[in-house]
């Protein structure tokens, strides 16, 4: 099959839904046709061959920073992606076209489909639908919400990357197509094991470790404010992975609770030098306000970490409440402290959820996702050839 990718997002640009969709087209990439049309970011090249998956990169406009995207980005993506695709769909004769984010990039993918009578896969990733930890968030805009609507009455087949984004959806939308549910996907490491002595991290401390965009979604501010409560009783290092424009605000935050030797912002890194710290690491903290699905978890699971979590979104797909992590009630920093001392106070339960988190993990790997979109890919290839049996 050739299938078209479209995500304004595709690692080293933004978050999980990039990264996500970019695993999944390098697991595909390995028995099909991918192409990958994103945004382009400084030097990056226009085009280039990345694990078997050719990437198209299209100049937009205001584009800041590598971790997030302005407005006038995901605005000046949609024509310039359209006018792309035009031209590649004239050249590739695409089976498929599979759209990550509703917005922007489901609207280049309704037009592609439209334009070309290619089938559309429409997958909806979180911030996109809904995030309530922004103002602006597509679900408080009635002009937003008919948008999206119409996208998703309007693609050929829709998923989403966790139950509870299903249901916000069906919330705030009226969706009359059916929404399937399928999780991230997670291609396992290989990266070479480091010592906390060759990472700097203390040897005689608890390590709590975050990964994530510097976003107010990811409620980092809850998990400091937490930590800060423990300052008397444990030894600990917090380490935070990820860079966006939060991170002035915490690092001042830390600043003011005197916890400067406490936390450390690590900023963006490489996966290799992430897992390194994951595996180094002891305790996985997931404050969030709300997760789409947390691809991080996987991660952190993959490594064995016992995970402290809110448990307000797609998380709840992937944690149980005492079997393999803890879970607090969203922006209460009392109740997260609390779960934290819960966990510290076990080591039983700290060693049971590591294991657990070992074995579930596997329900997550690539391949087993890569199988449902194929799956998903084939029916609705056979629906077109049908019609057009039909027609003639």
């Amino acid at each position: 099959m050739k299938i078209l990718f479209i995500n304004y997002e595709c690692p080293p640009i933004g978050g999980g839904g990039g990264v996500a969709s970019f695993q999944l087209a390098v697991e595909l990439a390995k028995q099909h046709d991918v192409n990958y049309l994103t945004m382009g970011y400084r030097d990056l090249p226009a085009s280039e061959n990345v694990n078997g998956v050719k990437i198209i990169r299209i100049p937009v406009l205001n584009r800041k920073t590598r971790s997030t995207a302005t407005y006038l980005s995901m605005l000046s993506f949609i024509p310039a992606a359209v006018l792309m695709g035009i031209s590649l769909c004239k050249k590739q004769e695409y089976n498929c076209i599979h759209a990550f984010f509703v917005v922007p990039s489901g609207i280049c993918g309704f037009c592609l489909s439209r334009l070309f009578s290619i089938p559309l896969v429409m997958t909806a990733l979180g911030g996109d639908v809904y995030d309530p930890s922004n103002c602006y968030s597509p679900h408080t805009s009635r002009v937003m919400r008919s948008i999206i609507t119409f996208l998703f009455n309007h693609s050929n087949l829709n998923t989403v990357e966790s139950t509870n984004l299903k249901e916000m959806i069906f919330r705030y939308y009226c969706i009359k197509k059916p929404v399937r549910v399928i999780p991230l996907g997670f291609i396992k490491p290989v990266f070479p094991q480091k010592s906390r002595t060759n990472l700097c991290i203390p040897e005689n401390k608890i390590i709590f470790i975050s990964v994530g965009r510097l976003v107010k979604r990811k409620g980092y501010e809850y998990a400091i404010k937490a930590l800060c409560l423990l300052t008397e009783e444990y030894p600990f290092h917090y380490y935070i992975i990820g860079d966006g424009p939060d991170e002035p605000g915490l690092k001042n935050m830390v600043a003011t609770l005197g916890m400067k030797d406490k936390v450390t912002f690590l900023g963006y890194l490489s996966d290799e030098t992430k897992f390194q710290y994951l595996a180094g690491s002891d305790i996985y903290l997931l404050p969030s306000i709300h997760e789409g699905f947390g691809i991080c978890l996987l991660e952190a699971m993959y490594c064995g970490l016992p995970i402290v979590s809110t448990n307000n979104g797609g998380q709840l797909d992937i944690l149980k409440n005492h079997e393999n992590a803890l879970l607090a009630e969203a922006q209460d920093s009392d109740a997260f402290s609390m779960k934290i001392r819960e966990l510290l106070a076990d080591e039983g339960m700290k060693t049971a959820f590591s294991s657990n988190n070992r074995r579930d993990i596997t329900h997550y790997y690539i391949e087993n996702i890569a199988k449902m979109y194929e799956n998903i890919y084939r029916e609705l290839l056979n629906i077109t050839a049908s019609k057009d049996s039909h027609e003639d």
